[in-house]
């Protein structure tokens, strides 16, 4: 036990950004950009193409326009991840694995000593002697102000901490830390002296908004940017409510969480930036676009405005960044972390769930893939969804799960099923689902504020389809004859094993949608025992495209429709309102005229930043 202690003690600590850069570099995890680069789409743009190559950590060392260095895909793989974080990642596993189960620390206890001596460092440190952080005030204008995507309305900060305190029980064990964008620069924003805060639905910040909304009191903000890697996870971690994020970072970062106040304001000392200012109540400005992850533009809308009180930076301070797009992009490395350190809390938190998988290439939010149980009837094996209906409203009542626009979920009984593999977990359902049953829609309702799909900002629908038991069909792997005679539709191509993607005529409006869905009725209606094996058909704007692989397929089917307004079914009907349909479902995942635009690099950008890659660049043989 005494060699455990040791070993524990010689941990690998990063007490700044930088530490963990210089550790990367050591490693061959990490490549110096000594040429100037342009934080006007050029960093972005090199940033990008290294992630796609699963390239190292960057380290931006002449950022135009600034005198602070820039550092980014430090996520990049889950691999480095997991490097970053070696030394703790099992204690915080082990912590959480206790939380689940305390009794198995009672029956363990010296094989848990371990996890003990790890959340030894959960608690903050308040007014630690050395305050790097304070070292200078600075402006916004002195930061690199990187603008990511051609169409964003200004500079962003893409991984920022932003904390706010509960104003009826301050302090920092109740304070939230979260990762939401600020726009920097651009629109109406006063430079140097204002900044938009953009937080979407079930986020902590909102809460304590709310309350000092109520109280007529401007809400204290400190935006904390760089310092120990941890911090920067912990602003992500899905953790419950009234949770301190600081705790988590200081057990995953081998480090306490080191605070200070100045002027009111909470400090992380060793942040590499801090930006501290004041949200009051009704003062909103219009914030974006920004190029999302969904893979289009966010629009413009009204978000809180941040007075600006000041802005510190450490000594030779790093400025992180990521670039945010179409998935996989660094922040999927998020989610894959993410569920390696947490591993069964959603069984544990929603009991008959035995696995939830948010389908990346698909937005995120937009699918939801679970696997639950089917126990209520055990002394008569289920024919039809039961248990299953009560996990996915729990589900769809569960924090930033409640976010899914579709959630697909299915029992197995022998424990086989994953919702991480997709293309079995899609199959397993289509063979199953009873279309006439099966589909349970929820309308008018609240979705991602990211998503564009519905009918306005945060609005639209979901729909959840449900399946167990017994395999009910055989799923076609070839275009049924009958799909390549349609009228108005063309092009069908299989996507995966019973899902057809049709090409059809660019959206006009929903009641033109209406007519053209009717009329893909009538032409098939009489055919649903040639389509038996089709149970998905998705009408889209470039068939070819959408079919060509798994991950076309999902993002396009997925973040282009809204369920209300966009599901029919060949042969559907509504009985005692519920909806069902004979043969394939149809989605219509067509891009509407409210859809927000797709993500499109700059041609003369890409042109200019190959010299980075060309032979002689910085990232040459990096890639």
């Amino acid at each position: 036990m005494r060699y455990s202690f040791v070993l524990y003690s010689y941990y690998m600590a990063y007490a700044s950004l930088e530490a963990c850069l210089l550790d990367l570099e050591k490693n061959g995890q990490l490549v110096r950009i000594k040429e100037e680069v342009d934080p006007y789409l050029e960093m972005a743009s090199i940033h990008l193409r290294v992630y796609d190559a699963k390239g190292p950590a960057l380290l931006f060392e002449n950022v135009k326009g600034s005198r602070f260095r820039a550092a980014s895909n430090i996520f990049g793989t889950l691999a480095r991840s997991k490097f970053i974080f070696r030394d703790t990642i099992e204690g915080m596993q082990e912590l959480i694995q206790l939380k689940n189960d305390p009794m198995k620390a009672l029956k363990s206890p010296f094989k848990n000593l371990h996890a003990g001596l790890a959340a030894l460092k959960a608690l903050p440190l308040k007014n630690p002697g050395s305050k790097p952080v304070m070292y200078e005030e600075i402006k916004i204008t002195d930061l690199p102000l990187i603008q990511h995507w051609p169409n964003d309305g200004g500079a962003f900060v893409t991984l920022p901490q932003v904390y706010s305190e509960d104003i009826d029980h301050p302090g920092i064990m109740k304070a939230n830390l979260g990762m939401y964008r600020i726009q920097l620069t651009g629109n109406d924003y006063i430079t140097n002296k204002e900044i938009g805060l953009h937080y979407q639905l079930h986020r902590g910040i909102g809460v304590h908004q709310t309350k000092a909304n109520a109280k007529g009191l401007p809400l204290k903000v400190s935006c904390f940017v760089g310092g120990p890697p941890s911090h920067t996870l912990s602003a992500v971690m899905p953790l419950p409510e009234g949770m301190s994020e600081m705790t988590f970072a200081g057990v995953l970062g081998g480090r306490r969480f080191r605070y200070t106040y100045e002027d009111g304001f909470c400090i992380s000392t060793d942040a590499d930036f801090v930006i501290t200012g004041e949200v009051y109540p009704g003062e909103n400005k219009p914030e974006g676009p920004f190029g999302d992850h969904l893979g289009y533009y966010s629009l413009t809308h009204d978000f809180p405005v941040m007075r600006i009180h000041k802005v510190y930076a450490r000594k030779n301070a790093i400025w992180p960044f990521t670039v945010v797009g179409r998935p996989p992009q660094e922040d999927t490395s998020f989610g894959e972390l993410i569920h390696e350190i947490t591993g069964d809390a959603i069984p544990n938190e929603i009991p008959g769930v035995k696995e939830v998988h948010a389908v990346d290439a698909a937005g995120v939010h937009p699918l939801l893939l679970a696997v639950g149980s089917e126990r209520y009837t055990p002394y008569n094996p289920a024919k039809q969804p039961a248990e299953l209906m009560t996990l996915s409203n729990h589900i769809l009542g569960t924090g930033q799960l409640s976010l899914a626009k579709f959630l697909f979920i299915a029992a197995d009984e022998s424990n086989q099923l994953r919702a991480a593999d997709i293309p079995a977990f899609m199959q397993f359902l289509l063979e199953r689902i009873d279309l006439k049953r099966d589909i349970h829609f929820h309308t008018n309702t609240t979705i991602d504020t990211l998503d564009y799909s519905g009918t306005g900002l945060n609005s639209g629908s979901k729909v959840v389809l449900a399946a167990c038991g017994e395999k009910k069909r055989e799923l076609a792997n070839e275009v049924p004859a009958v799909m390549h005679t349609l009228q108005g539709f063309e092009n069908p191509r299989m996507a995966m094993p019973g899902v057809v993607c049709i090409s059809s005529r660019a959206f006009t409006d929903y009641r033109s949608a209406k007519e053209e869905l009717k009329l893909l009725n009538l032409q098939l209606h009489e055919y649903t025992e040639e389509l038996q094996g089709i149970v998905l058909m998705v009408v889209c704007d470039n068939s070819v495209f959408a079919a060509e692989t798994m991950s076309n397929y999902l993002w396009i089917t997925y973040t282009r429709s809204n369920p209300s307004h966009d599901i029919y079914g060949i042969g559907e009907r509504t009985e005692f309102k519920h909806w069902g349909c004979e043969g394939p479902l149809v989605i219509d995942a067509r891009i509407k005229p409210h859809h927000a635009p797709a993500l499109e690099k700059n041609p003369v950008v890409e042109k200019r930043v190959d010299r980075i890659f060309e032979k002689g660049g910085s990232l040459y043989k990096a890639i």
